[in-house]
């Protein structure tokens, strides 16, 4: 969470730098904003509380004149969102932005103020702009006073620091928490997602764990917490800079719906043989994957969802034992794993907090490991032993969707893949599974069509305050996922559950004021069920919103109710259309409630802290 961007190169850009960087990084933290540029031997520092737009109000009216500058848009985690609140923070000529969190605030805190120290925030972050000041004052030199502060602190970090009496340079560090470093010419670019500095190049360099980088007009330097110079080679990513543009979209959100037949398809192409018998995945060794009896997949949020389809998959397709748990409850229950388990690590990010810290507890068992991330060379990438990457492209909305759905299309050519590796499944039947998914893009397409249809719906449904979503078989994280994403952007109270489940507790809430979203694909096994369900629901007078690729009439629906059509497909890959009418359901809600859908309150992209 937060966003960080710095800046060393042309006097006369570093106001518009520093601004466009924290604008394309808004979506990771967005109730206060600042920047500190050095003029003179002297930081100054420019905050502001709520929106960018507020700071930019503010830098709108002075000029900017300094070669280097950081700054830093929030989202809050100690202290309450204020100005005074607002990074960077300052003690003396020391200025800090930072990411993550110091566990051991408390502890440093009361050790420096017993030093003499005066405090000035609420927050964690200024412990770290004073302990370095105090090494300065000890006799230490910047480099050495930044690597001793962060020797004493514990938690999770990504930092820059500017000094005013030595004002040519930034040193950045990180440990579980991203950043990126690119070099364009004699300019550098530093910032916490790609986002940010992707319109000045794309050639990027990914800080490690306790790297510390001086960043200089004409010169990086990396060195790790020793001191001792390290290497860190760039890598190049192919986002085109205008795939993170609204493209004439009212929000990021509607727009990566839009997106998403396209991801879906990237993240297939190249990914099977010619003749459709055959997955490929660069890099992986059948020999030590072949052996997997039990799999154990780790995520957050709806990259958990994503995993739950996924256990479908892998169970039906490639028929190996398959957990799902959530990544922050992993790390803390000593799992039981054995030689032959799989541990599955799935984030957008790579970066998230709770997965990277789970992935790296399996590591301890000296299991195998797989990362299912968006951004190569993220943490997750480089911690675990195998890779996919999903080709979702930059997803800038805060609440996922088209990362979710490449997620799960990953996790159906891995099952294709482990079928055949395990030998439970032949050529004949991974051609048929593969030409689905190469026809899995175009159905996604035509149910594109149903926005302006569920846009016109959402009129008869946006002035409720619950929503319950149900859900049978590989479909039943798709009414936990309608669920999230309707409470994420909506703000109204909303809970998926597995249809079954109906009787024991939950229909109880029925009433008339209680719509009820059944994700309900015409299938053999299903169906039937959720019809079931469907006439316990009206019979105690609840609103029914009904997906199905049934092309039945539904005569038992009321005059209330509504019926959505999608696309049919073959059932294992039916959560791809599935997830298209709930994705437009809550963005309509929430679009006519006027709520902020690509920022919602209280969340942001990346969870980088516990």
């Amino acid at each position: 969470m937060c966003g960080i961007v710095g800046y060393v190169g042309l006097a006369r850009k570093t106001k518009s730098v520093l601004y466009e960087g924290l604008k394309r990084l808004e979506y990771r933290g967005y109730d206060s904003a600042g920047i500190c540029y050095i003029d003179g031997n002297k930081n100054t520092v420019i905050k502001s509380e709520g929106k960018l737009e507020n700071l930019n109000a503010k830098l709108n009216k002075i000029e900017i004149n300094s070669p280097i500058g950081i700054g830093h848009t929030r989202w809050a985690t100690h202290g309450k969102p204020s100005e005074l609140n607002a990074h960077p923070h300052s003690t003396g000529p020391i200025s800090v932005v930072h990411n993550g969190i110091v566990e051991n605030f408390y502890e440093l805190k009361n050790e420096l103020e017993q030093k003499g120290a005066k405090f000035y925030s609420d927050t964690d972050t200024e412990v770290i702009s004073q302990l370095i000041f105090y090494f300065i004052n000890d006799g230490k030199s910047f480099e050495d006073s930044v690597i001793a502060t962060f020797d004493k602190i514990q938690g999770s970090y990504a930092v820059a620091v500017l000094n005013a009496d030595e004002p040519d340079k930034i040193i950045a560090t990180r440990r579980f928490s991203p950043l990126v470093i690119a070099k364009n010419d004699d300019e550098l670019f530093l910032a916490s997602d790609i986002p940010a500095i992707l319109p000045y190049s794309n050639e990027i360099i990914f800080l490690e764990d306790n790297d510390f980088a001086v960043l200089k007009k004409n010169s990086i330097e990396f060195y790790d917490n020793k001191k001792n110079k390290v290497e860190r080679k760039s890598k190049k990513i192919n986002w085109d800079p205008v795939m993170i543009e609204k493209a004439g979209y009212r929000h990021y959100m509607l727009k990566e719906i839009h997106e998403q037949p396209r991801a879906v398809f990237d993240t297939i192409r190249g990914r099977f043989s010619d003749d459709f018998e055959t997955v490929i995945f660069n890099d992986f060794d059948e020999n030590l994957i072949k052996d997997v009896s039990r799999i154990s997949i780790t995520a957050c949020g709806t990259s958990y969802h994503a995993s739950l389809i996924g256990k479908y998959m892998l169970e039906s397709i490639s028929r190996i034992n398959t957990q799902v748990e959530l990544a922050s409850e992993f790390k803390y229950r000593e799992p039981v794993l054995d030689s032959n388990s799989l541990v599955i690590a799935v984030s957008q990010s790579g970066e998230t907090a709770d997965t990277s810290e789970a992935l790296l507890e399996a590591k301890k068992s000296g299991v195998k490991t797989l990362g299912i991330t968006n951004v190569e060379l993220s943490k997750i990438s480089r911690e675990s032993d195998f890779v996919i990457n999903t080709k979702a492209g930059p997803e800038i909305g805060v609440a996922s969707t088209k990362a979710f759905t490449t997620q799960v299309v990953v996790f159906y050519m891995l099952s294709i893949y482990l079928g055949l590796v395990r030998k439970v499944i032949d050529k004949k039947a991974a051609k048929k599974l593969i030409k689905d998914a190469v026809a899995v893009s175009k159905i996604i397409q035509k149910s594109l069509k149903l926005d302006d249809e569920i846009k016109e719906l959402s009129k008869d449904f946006y002035s409720y305050k619950n929503f319950i979503y149900l859900g049978r078989g590989i479909n039943y994280p798709i009414a936990l996922e309608g669920a999230l994403k309707l409470k994420e952007i909506s703000y109204i109270h909303a809970e998926g559950y597995a249809a079954g489940e109906m009787k024991h507790g939950p229909i109880a809430l029925i009433d008339e004021n209680m719509p009820v979203v059944f994700i309900a694909p015409d299938d053999e096994i299903y169906y039937k069920k959720l019809l079931a369900n469907f006439e316990e629901i009206k019979a105690r007078g609840g609103r029914i919103i009904f997906i199905t690729s049934s092309s039945g009439s539904l005569e038992i629906l009321g005059e209330g109710d509504r019926k959505i059509q999608i696309p049919k497909c073959s059932n294992l890959l039916s959560p791809l259309i599935t997830a298209i009418p709930v994705q437009f359901l809550a963005y309509h809600i929430a679009n006519r409630l006027g709520t902020d859908i690509d920022q919602p309150r209280n969340l942001a992209k990346v969870v980088t802290v516990e």
